[in-house]
């Protein structure tokens, strides 16, 4: 064979591998922005979804299982059950607002004058309060995985405005009180009352609805089967709140507003670049 034949093969054979590389190409390239649109697309579709549909699981529900499987002696456990907010006692939900989120029913997702105060005591190296609504950790566990990151913090502010704008504060209230964590493998107000009192949440009393309010900062080491004497106290103390709040309706607006309850995280960003030039 010539050396010009030798060449024409080889180039012959060189578009036939060509050719047979650029159908691959494009279905990697196919299955690439497919994925990227659905994981684009999913948190918005779940977002909408969520707001009729209870999540089926969360990621910390999922987190936690991996856990307990992977620490030796610890027992594997997973109580959940969902009601409705007809079937959850007011006390509850003062409770809840009354210990975590006084401002639930004026903010539009973010408690700015709480989130100006946390700064300060960053600043001054004082022990910080949290700063997070119960908006902000309903987004946070019925969409994010509990991994401190700037990305997810960013994702959950994107989440908390979402829910804010799209369920408002009765599903929110409801969404929350039905996945937020209670104690290991425990999850959800009704699975919460069923396991420490033996019946429904929507009997709670309000001894009972402030316990499980004490609980929820710490659900990993307190719970309303070991009180210390801190928990007894800080149960009290949720008790004297309840009284000052009283039932609370999810449904009203509040007649008055203060200036800062329009204030947006946008508006706490511009005052934070402020504070760090002073």
């Amino acid at each position: 064979m010539s050396p010009d034949e030798i060449d024409s093969v080889e180039l012959q054979y060189s578009e036939e591998q060509s050719v047979k590389r650029r159908p691959l190409l494009r279905r990697i390239w196919r299955v690439v922005w497919i994925t990227t649109l659905c994981l684009i697309l999913l948190p918005v579709v779940l977002l909408v979804v969520y707001k009729w549909i209870n999540p089926p699981l969360t990621p910390l529900m999922v987190q936690r299982f991996f856990q307990q499987l992977g620490e030796e002696g610890r027992d594997v456990n997973f109580e959940r059950d969902y009601v409705s907010i007809d079937e959850i006692s007011p006390n509850l939900v003062t409770a809840v607002i009354s210990s975590e989120d006084g401002r639930f029913m004026r903010h539009k997702g973010f408690d700015i004058p709480q989130l100006k105060q946390s700064y300060r005591e960053n600043k001054q190296g004082r022990r910080v309060r949290g700063g997070s609504t119960i908006s902000m950790q309903t987004a946070k566990n019925a969409f994010l995985p509990h991994k401190r990151s700037y990305l997810r913090k960013g994702l959950e502010a994107s989440f908390t405005i979402g829910i804010e704008k799209l369920w408002g504060k009765e599903r929110i209230m409801e969404v929350y009180l039905n996945i937020i964590e209670f104690g290991d493998g425990i999850y959800g107000c009704e699975a919460a009352s069923q396991h420490y009192f033996g019946h429904s949440a929507k009997t709670l009393s309000r001894h009972e609805a402030a316990q499980l309010a004490v609980t929820l900062p710490l659900p990993l080491k307190r719970n309303p089967g070991h009180q210390t004497p801190f928990f007894k106290k800080q149960t009290s103390v949720v008790e004297g709140r309840m009284s000052k709040y009283g039932r609370i309706d999810l449904k009203s607006k509040p007649k008055k507003k203060k200036k800062e309850d329009d204030e947006t995280l946008w508006d706490f960003i511009q005052w934070m670049r402020k504070q760090k030039k002073k």
